[in-house]
């Protein structure tokens, strides 16, 4: 597992104050936001070919945050971490989880490294 992201949560909007951060777990396909040393969501990927230019598509198909930790911004946060190591990784998001597709809708500036869930890709899960 590797850190990907470290931030606080009332910086991203949320209402968190403590110190978080997002790190791709890839032995469990899915980055995770860490508060307090602990585990309190996930955002579940799979990685297919065929992305814009022959690169890799990560696609996004479940996010999950603890039920103690809803309401705080979090998975917000955990999105635009995933976001941000998609981006430099040079990989293209595919978002089928509805959290994260509502997610890019708010932020258009992530359009550039996102591709459309497209029948192959669905099929292909």
């Amino acid at each position: 597992m590797t850190d990907q992201h470290a931030t606080s949560a009332k910086a991203a909007g949320g209402a968190q104050t403590s110190a978080t951060s997002v790190r791709d777990n890839p032995a469990e396909h899915r980055y995770e936001i860490v508060v307090a040393g602990r585990v309190a969501g996930f955002a579940a990927y799979l990685d297919r070919p065929g992305g814009e230019g022959g690169g890799q598509r990560r696609v996004f198909v479940h996010t999950e945050i603890d039920p103690n930790h809803e309401g705080q911004g979090l998975g917000a946060v955990l999105v635009k971490g995933a976001l941000a190591d998609v981006r430099a990784s040079g990989r293209r998001a595919v978002p089928v989880c509805p959290f994260v597709a509502a997610y890019l809708k708010r932020h258009p500036e992530e359009a550039d490294i996102v591709d459309r869930a497209t029948p192959a890709i669905l099929s292909s899960l």
